[in-house]
């Protein structure tokens, strides 16, 4: 009877011990400030872990989107551009994943683009760099020239005021002249 009494109390320790194991719940580390810090930490640290960690918020639609709204937010404050400055190794890296990025989402190419045009329409520095990088690239000509059509064809009034100001300054209205006179005359060479 003692030797059932022992075996049982054995088994009963035994069933204890392994039923007592630790079991990993991410949710509740994450919870406690100190692990999510350390946690943090630990990737960042280890570039493997880091790519890795970056390799699955890609395969994640909801990840891909905050990386993207965190990457255009740095982007605008001017971080980027000195990380950049400091690395070219990287800034070459970083404009041809963009640019595949942008081949593969035309979407994305389209808000990217709308989006660097507002921000240089927004600055007179902006608008004339913009103004000689249109006269060099006829793909850019064409799509700024499409986009002020549909502009001007969806708000006549605008139309109207834009046409005022460039008969007002007196150098557009010369402008203006020029390109007349450039189109008569290329009409006249017709003949």
């Amino acid at each position: 009877m003692k030797t059932i009494v022992k075996t049982v109390l054995i088994i009963v320790t035994i069933g204890t011990l392994v039923s007592c194991k630790s079991a990993f719940n991410a949710s509740e580390t994450l919870q406690v400030e100190e692990n999510r810090d350390a946690i943090y930490q630990e990737i960042i640290s280890d570039p493997i872990q880091f790519t890795n960690f970056i390799s699955k918020a890609q395969k994640n639609e909801e990840a891909k989107k905050m990386l993207m709204k965190a990457h255009m937010q740095m982007m605008e404050s001017g971080n980027m551009k000195m990380i950049m400055d400091k690395n070219p190794e990287m800034k070459e890296k970083m404009q041809s994943h963009m640019q595949k990025m942008m081949e593969e989402n035309p979407e994305m190419k389209e808000k990217m683009q709308a989006k660097m045009l507002d921000k240089m329409m927004g600055s007179e520095k902006g608008r004339k760099m913009l103004m000689n990088k249109m006269h060099n690239n006829e793909e850019m000509k064409k799509a700024m020239k499409e986009r002020m059509k549909k502009m001007m064809d969806e708000n006549p009034e605008m139309m109207k005021e834009m046409m005022q100001k460039m008969m007002n300054d007196p150098k557009m209205k010369e402008k203006m002249e020029k390109m007349k006179g450039k189109k008569k005359n290329a009409q006249g060479h017709k003949h």
